[in-house]
């Protein structure tokens, strides 16, 4: 289930400004959940002269980089520079998948929930969800509602908790697998994040292993994050870049099935649909990288 917030969380406050984050870099920002402890991601980038090391400019050591320097705000990890590939060739493919809706069954885990904590309280089943944000239609139920329903998922272990989407952990392994492929986990935290940032990285290390705690980005906006397709379950994503590099692949959950996609939008009904068939057919587009950085045309 969803929760009101930023236009790219689904909490209600809004997390300190980390565009961009990873597992070596703390709590960042993500779409509902948390974690900590990952370990440091590998660095292509060199690393800046000690103060008094003869260095000169403060920032000389942007000059030593290979090639063009893209904005440093379209870079979404930065292991991902070390993946690269060589000059001419056709580059991977970067795909960013959300977390909760997509790997993490949030709106199951919010209705347990919010029925184990309010048994007799009016509920929106999981059927008759209609929109992102999950408060938003309890609010319309009864005012009250809509704190009810945060204090589910604002509570300590709510996204721990969660379960995984059917089909989703192998649909991961698998898509790391593949040939000229970089997959990373794209998910912005809530707003009140006291647990869910922790939480994300200790549910991603439980279920998929330490390898992609290393590949976790947490972003309140995720328009500003490189990439060339976004598997996500909101059916609008919105921030500062208006023309975002990653093609949006809506994922099917119980609030945006209702919703009719106007072409060429492409959807993702389940991970048992063809989702190998979208990533080949995103490679099939991809022009040849001239510089080698791997990195998606701005």
């Amino acid at each position: 289930m969803s929760t009101q917030a930023h236009p790219q969380t689904r909490g209600v406050a809004r997390a300190p400004p980390r565009p961009v984050g990873s597992a070596g870099e703390g709590p960042g920002s993500s779409g509902r959940a948390g974690g900590a402890s990952g370990r440091p991601c590998k660095s292509a980038w060199p690393r800046p002269a000690r103060r008094g090391s003869g260095s000169g400019h403060p920032r000389a050591w942007l000059r030593a980089l290979p090639g063009p320097v893209p904005r440093f705000a379209r870079v979404p990890c930065l292991a991902a520079l070390a993946m690269r590939t060589p000059a001419g060739r056709a580059r991977p493919v970067r795909v960013l998948v959300d977390m909760d809706g997509v790997l993490a069954d949030f709106e199951a885990g919010l209705l347990r929930g919010f029925l184990q904590r309010f048994p007799g309280e009016p509920h929106v089943p999981l059927e008759e969800r209609r929109g992102f944000f999950a408060n938003e239609q309890y609010r319309a139920l009864r005012p009250d509602l809509a704190d009810k329903v945060a204090s589910v998922y604002e509570a300590p272990g709510f996204f721990l908790d969660l379960e995984p989407i059917p089909g989703a952990l192998e649909a991961m392994r698998e898509m790391n697998d593949m040939q000229d492929t970089q997959v990373f986990i794209c998910t912005s935290p809530l707003m009140k994040y006291d647990h869910c940032v922790q939480e994300k990285y200790h549910w991603v290390e439980k279920h998929l292993g330490p390898q992609f705690v290393e590949r976790i980005i947490l972003t309140s906006d995720k328009t500003v994050i490189s990439g060339d397709l976004l598997i996500d379950d909101k059916e609008v994503i919105q921030g500062h870049e208006e023309t975002p590099s990653w093609e949006h692949i809506l994922f099917t959950c119980c609030h945006n099935q209702h919703l009719a996609l106007p072409p060429p939008r492409r959807r993702l009904r389940s991970w048992s649909d063809n989702w190998r068939e979208i990533i080949d057919s995103k490679r099939r587009a991809l022009p040849p990288d001239p510089d080698g950085l791997g990195l998606p045309q701005q």
